[in-house]
């Protein structure tokens, strides 16, 4: 299945993931890490002259990490704890890229305290408080100017970051900028990322804003890398297609040449959203004149995606694919009507007792579960060929208090 290129619930093994819950319990995510192998490398073909590294706020889970760095990528992140997950997870400090926003403190000190010891390692800051942050604290390494091309694209509005001016400097000024930049620091590149979950029917715009971000590098002038981030996005539905990477290649080399710096792209979602589902069991099957309600021990405290960002998963009766279908609405055990992952949505008929799966749960998943309603976050499943293993424990209830004083 590592050859699709997308893999839909049904692609998934049912009989192995029935195993899964059964020994492992729900709910629980599964990763299947020749999948991010897989779609890491199927990127990195589809732009053979660029460089491509992973952007982790994504998926910063040891065992993702460790199967980019093994097809060959590096690694891209944007808080100090991302950094340090790579590097535990072997990644070399000098390859790596660091993208501030709005850094705290003691972000901003890890970077510099990693930079002294591994002068290859680059900070990109998007805003000029930023740089004299960096400054203050003796920094004078590799930087990149993170602009603000002032387009955004992207599934939902709170991923357009290409016309938030949360990110980036505003385009007029970043002329000026790099000047001030340049003066002080190792200026290597101009980076920006105009929005996430980009498909067919925004590639003309998003090429459009990356038009943008290579002038401004042209006019800055001298550097190492271009980073246009990611934003390359995965089909949800079940019906829509998947990318044509080729045709996505060939549009975002026409918009961005002539370039005389290297290309930097920094897939995050493409690389995992499809690569991971979640398993959890039926508990409860509610009748009523609006809805037949199902159910279930995940919860937006599992996945808050459908929550937050009104977001599509597919959801399949892994337990029964074959039984009729019926529609329903599924939700979860907290005490908020935003516990719902779908409403009215035909599925084969659940029974309690069935295990559901959710897909395309790889991409900001697992790394948005909290512990609402005190709940422990879920075990994480991994899938390494034939080998099926724990790559995170689940959290027990002793979890959730350890952090607690005892007065």
């Amino acid at each position: 299945m590592t050859d699709l290129p997308v893999k839909r619930l049904a692609d998934w093994d049912h009989d192995r993931l029935l195993e899964t819950a059964a020994a492992y319990g729900t709910p629980t995510y599964v990763i299947d890490l020749d999948r991010v192998r897989a779609n890491y490398r199927r990127i990195d073909a589809a732009f053979p002259d660029a460089r491509v590294m992973y952007a982790a706020k994504a998926n910063t889970g040891r065992a993702v990490l460790r199967a980019v760095l093994a097809a060959g990528g590096t690694i891209e992140g944007a808080a100090r704890g991302e950094l340090l997950r790579a590097i535990q997870a072997g990644a070399d400090p000098d390859t790596l890229q660091y993208t501030a926003v709005n850094p705290p403190a003691p972000d901003l000190d890890f970077a510099v305290e990693l930079a002294a010891d591994h002068p290859g390692f680059t900070v990109t800051a998007g805003a000029r408080d930023t740089f004299d942050r960096l400054a203050e604290r003796g920094y004078t390494g590799r930087v990149a100017i993170r602009v603000n091309p002032g387009i955004g694209t992207g599934h939902h509005e709170k991923v357009a970051t290409g016309k938030d001016a949360k990110f980036g400097i505003p385009a007029a000024a970043v002329p000026t900028v790099a000047e001030d930049v340049r003066a002080r620091f190792d200026l290597v590149g101009i980076h920006a990322h105009v929005g996430s979950g980009v498909l067919a029917d925004q590639l003309a715009e998003h090429c459009r804003a990356l038009a943008r971000v290579a002038e401004l590098a042209r006019t800055v002038g001298e550097l190492e890398f271009v980073d246009i981030g990611g934003g390359f996005g995965v089909p949800y539905h079940e019906d829509d297609p998947p990318l044509d990477l080729d045709r996505v290649a060939d549009e975002i080399r026409s918009a961005v040449d002539p370039l005389e710096a290297e290309l930097v792209l920094e897939p995050g979602r493409y690389v995992v959203a499809d690569a991971a589902c979640i398993l959890s069991r039926v508990n409860t099957i509610k009748p009523t004149p609006a809805a037949t309600v199902v159910g279930i021990d995940a919860s937006l405290a599992t996945l808050v995606r459908p929550a937050m960002f009104d977001a599509y998963h597919p959801i399949r009766n892994v337990s029964a694919p074959d039984r009729a279908p019926s529609p329903v609405s599924v939700g979860g055990p907290c005490c908020t009507s935003a516990d719902v992952f779908c409403t009215d949505r035909p599925i084969a008929r659940p029974e309690r007792g069935d295990v559901l799966a959710i897909g395309n749960a790889g991409a900001y998943g697992y790394d948005l579960a909290s512990q609402f309603h005190s709940q422990p976050r879920p075990a994480e499943i991994a899938f390494d060929g034939e080998t099926t293993a724990i790559a995170r424990r689940r959290e027990t209830l002793a979890d959730v208090t350890r952090l607690e004083s005892r007065q």
